[in-house]
């Protein structure tokens, strides 16, 4: 999949159900350490070479995550853990 059509799932998954504004990064840090730590620690998040290098890259990945570990959570859940690892590692604009 090319970088362009990456960028936009990405966004579209982000501004589907609202805005990363509204969401609540303290129930993301919940759920990321409920369910992201037994595949790894922060470390991931602030690696050199982190394969994350936008706001829609990580839409993108939490999703990915979430799919893999069958979660199924809302799209609310996902904003939540976005915004809460963006507000705390990644600091896209």
């Amino acid at each position: 999949m090319n970088k362009s059509l990456t960028t936009l799932i990405g966004i579209i998954l982000l501004t589907a159900t609202g805005t990363l504004a509204a969401a609540d990064t303290g129930r993301g840090k919940s759920l990321k350490e409920q369910n992201c730590m037994g595949c790894h620690e922060d470390d991931v998040y602030t690696r050199q070479d982190r394969r994350v290098t936008s706001l829609a890259a990580l839409g993108k990945q939490v999703r990915r995550c979430e799919f893999t570990l069958g979660l199924q959570w809302f799209d609310e859940d996902v904003n939540d853990v976005v915004a809460y690892l963006n507000e705390n590692f990644y600091k896209f604009k």
